[in-house]
């Protein structure tokens, strides 16, 4: 699922914005996972044009005097690319409402360049010269004012070789923060309400009586316990017993086995069961460091994280690997439990499961070969409607426009259920085309049988389904009056029963 919003620091307007000062900065994230103050992000992790540098490389990390830790990343665009473009990221810019100054850019280029073309030229001459002081040296004749003056050349040659070094990695830095440049099919618009709806599915379920929130309904049915989590571990988490238990691990085979099914039947994706535990570099491939540092959960004095979701994990997979093209496309699927501290969600959704700490999702996951990641696209998202239909839940699908739609993404569907208590969608999927981005990053490439020059795969991911969101819009439109909920059809078998009674006592429980 997508991170909400993105936020960079704001500036006149509401727009995020990103100050000369600010961005040689931006990729310290101190050893315990913080991100500095002007940079933060709730989006997730694009773009198909190669880069030069670090055909393979994930991520080169490394630990400063202050306890520090520096990310040197491959970036988002080819320098070249950025360099002849633009105009066209400046409008790109504009269209998903990022101020971000490219000043910085042009004279960090512009001074590289002119201490390449200087060093060129000493080169030459040094080289043009070290001819002559043979000569001199056969003919036994002093060339120590040549030698003198080629010592200076050196000198300097190896100083501008060093701030040519230290201007490619304030390039690599500053390109870091330049978005992902939308697809073409997607909305010009500044948020949610200029996403464009592409269809719906189903009605609203009709109720002779007013419709409670699932947190109540849990109480009522005795299968969720949020004092007995708050005991065991903060706010923001949950207890699931009995058949709350049981529904959680139901919807999650159903998924899964859904997804595994050899096609038609099933998607005909492959599970994988990975560590819920992620490396700083797994984490960079994706994105997710150093932007989000601030709202994952590190594991103090050491190299690895709680896992936000197994995008990170899947895509790791093949990091620093080179697929063969008739292998494309290469479909996996994955339940995990996923971590996330919801720094920016301060007061939002506090009741209930919706927004947790740890919460559980079987992620989709794609890598194909360019001509083929739009068509990928639809079906992913044709997999996650699939779900909600066997299950009977009313939903819309929603193309995201330029202004809310994730900073590594070109394209993303949203997908939303239908949730009664509140008389409003909630999202329950969001599935992207990354493009290039987390390939590059990671170092993902793929080569034809017949030889030629490799190239990076295309990347997509989906939710396929969040688990805990599907709990509550299951819970919430098939309750009934006398306070017990009905279990959907294709659940039954998993469940072993088709109704959660109500407890004739509920116990109180905060929710």
């Amino acid at each position: 699922m997508r991170h909400r919003s993105f936020t960079l620091k704001r500036a006149e307007g509401h727009r995020p914005t990103l100050t000369k000062e600010a961005f040689t900065r931006l990729f310290r994230v101190t050893a315990r996972g913080a991100t500095p103050s002007h940079f933060t992000s709730h989006k997730s992790p694009v773009t198909s044009h190669a880069s030069p540098s670090h055909p393979h490389s994930a991520a080169t990390r490394r630990y400063l005097p202050s306890g520090e830790i520096r990310y040197s990343i491959p970036p988002m665009l080819d320098l070249g690319y950025v360099r002849q473009h633009l105009d066209e990221i400046e409008k790109m810019l504009q269209n998903r409402g990022v101020a971000l100054d490219l000043g910085p850019f042009r004279e960090i280029d512009a001074e590289r360049r002119k201490i390449i073309h200087s060093t060129e030229q000493m080169k030459a001459e040094r080289n043009k010269t070290s001819d002559e002081i043979v000569q001199l040296k056969k003919a036994k004749q002093d060339a120590s004012a040549i030698l003198a003056r080629m010592k200076e050349v050196s000198e300097e040659i190896k100083r501008n070789d060093e701030r040519i070094a230290e201007l490619d990695e304030r390039l690599r830095e500053f390109m870091l923060v330049i978005p992902n440049m939308p697809h073409p099919s997607v909305p010009v618009g500044h948020g949610a309400e200029d996403n464009r709806e592409v269809r719906r599915w189903g009605a609203p379920p009709k109720f002779d009586f007013t419709p409670k929130p699932h947190w109540e309904i849990g109480e009522t049915c005795g299968i969720l316990d949020f004092d007995a989590a708050v005991k065991i571990a903060a706010s923001r988490f949950a207890v699931y017993k009995g058949w709350g238990a049981r529904l959680e691990r139901a919807i999650a085979n159903f998924f899964l086995d859904t997804h595994t099914h050899p096609e038609p039947e099933g998607h005909g994706y492959t599970e994988i069961l990975p560590p819920f535990i992620v490396n700083t570099a797994s984490l960079t491939g994706v994105g997710q460091l150093p932007k989000f540092a601030a709202d994952m959960f590190h594991l103090e004095g050491t190299d690895l994280w709680l896992t936000p979701t197994s995008e990170v994990e899947l895509t790791s997979l093949h990091r620093d690997e080179t697929l063969d093209a008739d292998e494309l496309p290469l479909k996996v699927c994955a339940w995990t439990a996923c971590f996330r501290s919801e720094a920016g969600a301060a007061g939002k959704d506090t009741r209930g499961i919706k927004r947790q700490h740890q919460f559980q999702k079987v992620e989709m996951f794609k890598f194909t070969r360019p001509d083929q990641s739009y068509d990928e696209l639809e079906s992913l998202v044709r997999n996650a409607e699939a779900l909600l239909q066997k299950l009977g839940l009313h939903y819309r699908t929603m193309l995201l426009c330029t202004g809310d739609m994730g900073f590594a993404s070109a394209k993303t569907y949203d997908i939303e259920v239908w949730l009664p208590s509140s008389g409003e969608f909630m999202e329950i999927s969001s599935c992207s085309n990354t493009e290039a981005f987390q390939a590059r990053r990671s170092g993902i490439r793929f080569k034809q049988k017949g030889g030629g020059k490799s190239e990076f795969v295309h990347t997509l991911n989906g939710s396929g389904l969040a688990v805990g969101r599907t709990w509550i819009a299951i819970v919430e439109n098939y309750q009934q009056a006398d306070g017990s909920i009905v279990i959907p059809e294709v659940l039954r078998p998993y469940m072993g029963t088709d109704r959660i009674p109500a407890l004739s006592s509920p116990r109180k429980t905060q929710g």
